[in-house]
């Protein structure tokens, strides 16, 4: 089922949102990749204030290239979420509402999303351009010094994301195996 929200996104947005529902989303993502990951779990631990507000934010796992004339942003393909594993607990514990990326996640980063009420995006990878092209506008924040990997605030107009992974654990990428393998048992 297709679904389309505007950001912030809040617990109720993301209790309507069930494993294997297509969303458009509009409004404010942020970028950040596990180099800029790492650093914001370093503010918080200690005790400083994070460059950017997460409560009911999505971080979308990428490192864009540089835009071309008239765009925003060039080809914006998601990163391999595990490599932020380490760090997303710590800011779904203190608000981050959703994350954008690929691939599976650990144990403790499902634990945290049922916990924090959250989810897990995943976008398609090899759709890059075509997912640059929801991007309206892209303004570096923070981390400029880490290049394409520097926190990036986004203003998105019906970013095409599949949900992987709901507020209440159930995980596409085991729904469609577990599918798959009862076909074939038919």
């Amino acid at each position: 089922m297709e679904k389309k929200i505007t950001t912030p996104l809040t617990e109720d947005k993301v209790k309507d949102l069930k494993a294997g529902d297509t969303v458009l989303i509009t409004g404010t993502i942020y970028t950040a990749r596990d180099a800029a990951h790492k650093r914001l779990v370093e503010l918080l631990d200690k005790g400083e204030e994070l460059p950017i507000d997460v409560k009911d934010s999505i971080i979308y796992f990428v490192g864009p290239t540089p835009a071309k004339p008239g765009m925003a942003i060039g080809s914006a393909g998601p990163t391999t979420s595990y490599r932020m594993d380490a760090y997303s607990p710590r800011l779904l514990d203190i608000g981050l509402r959703g994350m954008i990326g690929k691939g599976l996640r650990s144990k403790e980063v499902v634990d945290s999303i049922v916990k924090n009420k959250a989810i897990y995006f995943a976008a398609i990878g090899g759709a890059a351009a075509l997912i640059g092209k929801s991007v309206q506008k892209a303004d570096l924040v923070a981390y400029e010094d880490l290049g394409a990997e520097a926190i990036r605030k986004l203003e998105v107009k019906d970013l095409p994301v599949v949900v992987v992974i709901d507020s209440e654990g159930n995980n596409l990428y085991e729904i469609g195996q577990r599918e798959y393998l009862d076909s074939l048992n038919k």
